[in-house]
């Protein structure tokens, strides 16, 4: 089972940027669709972003469509989401995610890490 560790969160001010990053440790890295999940305070765990094997297909939810960018390099095990114009609203425990699934079903993550806190202030 792959074994991930995030790295990257932190306290922004609205309209800032961070970059969160995810190590994995799983030598069959390429073999997983990789993503990252969010869950605020009060509220249900959610999907924010995949992406494929090799990185040919990204989803996003749409709340960060066109704000965030999911990127992978499979040489170092690695995992990034790049936020831009942040929210408040983003503020949330980040989750590194990964799955075995099809591309159809890349959204649904079956493994996490334990999470980075990303605060955003107004």
């Amino acid at each position: 089972q792959v074994q991930l560790v995030e790295s990257g969160g932190g306290l922004v001010q609205a309209g800032g940027s961070l970059r969160l990053s995810c190590a994995a440790s799983e030598r069959t890295f390429s073999s997983y669709n990789m993503g990252w999940i969010r869950q605020a305070p009060g509220k249900e765990r959610e999907f924010v972003a995949a992406i494929s094997r090799y990185g040919g297909r990204t989803d996003y939810a749409d709340s960060v469509k066109g704000r965030f960018t999911i990127s992978r390099d499979n040489a170092k095990n690695m995992v990034y989401l790049q936020m831009n114009s942040l929210k408040p609203e983003d503020t949330a425990d980040y989750y590194c995610a990964a799955n075995r699934r099809t591309i159809a079903a890349m959204r649904v993550m079956d493994y996490w890490g334990k999470g980075t806190q990303v605060t955003v202030s107004s």
